[in-house]
Formats: C-alpha cells, sequence, structure tokens
C-alpha cells in the first residue's frame, strides 16, 4: 500500500511517500481501507522529535520510521478473530491509538487497523473527509467539556480560538447545554463562528477579552503560550481554566483567586465517536474543513498547518467516497 513515512525527524520535507507493507488486523481488531486522515498537532510535534515540547515535559522521541495520523473514517475491509461489532463494508471513523507511547495509529496510508472499540459509524449525513476531521478534535471537546469540566446547563463559556479544529467543537458542544458562547478568535473567522453558534465574538486583534469580558464560568484555551494568563480575570469565582496546550496560567494566582485548574488528555473512545455522529446527524454539530490534500501531497498539508490561522480541520484525501 501507499503510507507516508518519516525516517528522519525536521520540517514537512522528511514525509515521504512510498510503498509499505499493508497491515493485518490482529485479534479484536479491523483492517480500514482509509478514505480521508486528518491532522493533528500531535502528528508535527512527532514528525520533529518533540523537540518543541520543554524539556522537562518532553516525551521520548518515537522510533523511526513511522507512519503519522491517528484520525481516519474509511471502510472496513476485514476483520481480526473474535470481531462482531464491525462487518466488512461498514463505513467507520475514529481516533486509532490515541494516547500511546508511539501513537501506532498510523492514518497516513491506504490501510489501517483499529481495535474495534475506537471506532463508531461513520455519520451518514457528511463524507468522508469531513468524518475524518472530527475524532481528536472532537473527542478532545467532548471530553474536556462533559469529562472534566461536566458542564452543566446554561454556564458562559468562553473559547480563545474558537475558529481552529477543537475550538469549532467547543462551541456547538457547549450550546447542547444551552451555554452562552464567546467565541475569541480573529476577524476572518467572526461569520463561521456566528453561524455555529456564538453569542459573542471577539477578535483578538482588536479587542482584549480580558479587558472587556467578566463573570465566565468556564475558560477553555486552545492557544496557550506565555500569556495564557490574560484570561484570569474573565472568570468569576469559582470559575473553571482548561487549557488544550501548554501555557502560563499562573496558577498560583488563580489558586487565590478561587479558579479551578483542570488538565486532561483526549483518548480514543468509540462510544464518544458514535455520540458525535448522532449530534452531527442530528444537525447540531458541522465539521469545519479549512483545507483537503492528497495524501501524496502531506508536506504540503503540514505546511499549511504551521502557518496557523486555520479554520476547522486539515485533511488529507486517501480514496474518494
Amino acid at each position: 500500500m501507499k503510507a507516508v513515512q518519516v525516517h528522519e525527524f525536521g520540517g514537512p520535507e522528511v514525509l515521504v511517500y512510498e510503498d509499505v507493507p499493508r497491515p493485518v488486523p490482529g485479534p479484536g481488531e479491523v483492517l480500514v481501507r482509509v478514505h480521508a486522515a486528518a491532522l493533528n498537532p500531535p502528528d508535527w510535534y512527532r514528525r520533529v522529535g518533540y523537540t518543541n515540547f520543554p524539556e522537562d515535559v518532553r516525551p521520548p522521541a518515537p522510533p523511526l520510521p513511522f507512519i503519522p495520523g491517528s484520525d481516519v473514517s474509511g471502510t472496513v475491509v476485514g476483520t481480526g478473530p473474535g470481531v462482531t461489532a464491525f462487518r466488512e463494508g461498514d463505513a467507520v471513523f475514529g481516533l486509532v491509538r490515541f494516547p500511546t507511547i508511539d501513537n501506532a495509529a498510523r492514518g497516513y496510508a491506504e490501510y489501517v487497523t483499529s481495535p474495534v472499540e475506537h471506532l463508531a459509524l461513520k455519520p451518514e449525513t457528511v463524507d468522508h473527509v469531513h468524518a475524518a476531521g472530527v475524532p481528536m478534535a472532537g473527542l478532545t471537546a467532548y471530553q474536556f467539556l462533559f469529562d472534566h469540566v461536566r458542564l452543566g446547563w446554561d454556564k458562559t463559556v468562553l473559547v480563545n480560538g474558537a475558529g481552529g479544529g477543537v475550538g469549532h467543537f467547543l462551541v456547538q458542544l457547549a450550546k447542547t447545554r444551552r451555554a452562552h458562547v464567546i467565541g475569541v478568535a480573529s476577524g476572518r473567522h467572526e461569520a463561521f463562528l456566528h453561524k455555529l453558534g456564538v453569542d459573542r465574538f471577539i477578535d483578538y486583534t482588536t479587542t482584549s477579552a480580558g479587558e472587556t469580558v467578566r463573570d465566565v464560568d468556564h475558560v477553555f484555551d486552545t492557544v496557550g503560550g506565555p500569556d495564557g494568563h490574560r484570561f484570569l480575570p474573565v472568570l468569576k469565582r469559582g470559575g473553571t481554566l482548561m487549557p488544550v496546550f501548554y501555557g502560563d496560567y499562573h496558577q498560583d494566582r488563580a489558586d487565590e483567586l478561587g479558579f479551578t485548574f483542570l488538565s486532561g488528555q483526549v483518548r480514543s473512545d468509540g462510544a464518544q465517536m458514535a455520540e458525535l455522529a448522532r449530534l452531527i446527524d442530528d444537525g447540531r454539530v458541522q465539521v469545519g474543513i479549512d483545507a483537503v490534500y492528497p495524501l501524496a501531497d502531506a508536506p504540503a498539508a503540514h505546511e499549511r498547518a504551521e502557518r496557523g490561522h486555520i479554520q476547522g480541520k486539515i485533511v488529507l484525501r486517501v480514496a474518494e467516497d
């Protein structure tokens, strides 16, 4: 089969499109013919050997060579011993084998194996490209909102980086709890985010949320960085702040102010993927797509990702629907 492999750490140019052996499903696994695979930040973190992480939290560099990718949508074409949950011909999608030490999903390929519990039936109302854009970003938003924060009804939620992959799912999933959602992003995302249901949009290039917003119950920061603490003033006492990426949040000051600082690691979950599929088919969640590239153009897709200001997800098309 064709796949994209990394033989040495470096920039997008180290992504090599080449022939590799087709995997074989083991017990409890299925073989999926991949139609589309989405990009996620862990893909380029691994591509550079995690050298962009602070040394005190840097994971060990993954063994070479490896095939990146954990978000896939495709068709079951084979089953391993003991599999009854899916059969050949089923259209499925999911976050495969995440997290693991070597992130062994290998989604940038024509075929991938997956444990059945990491997959769900693909939403019927979207194609494989849109379905592939859901798993990691959608599960991150879902698990942060409902497993970690346990969002109640009618709360006020601020999402920083609301136009991006995780951010645009946070906006929509929070609205399923009737949240008042404040979306912070650059002005180019304003129409997109109003379409998704934000109640108030803040263009961070012209307005500071830290100076203009107050009494927020929950802040979700999908950007991180050295200025993450600028969102402390927006929270009400007893509020929560949950970052998606590393940042400086002045946690001691947050503790003094009575804020709860939460963190979490997204994980594969087929049952939650099925719930996301239901919300998509019900019209309550849309999947934003920034750009689509052929699998062979994975280096160009990574270059686009590194330019930032992404609206929704970047997806690799592996096969036509």
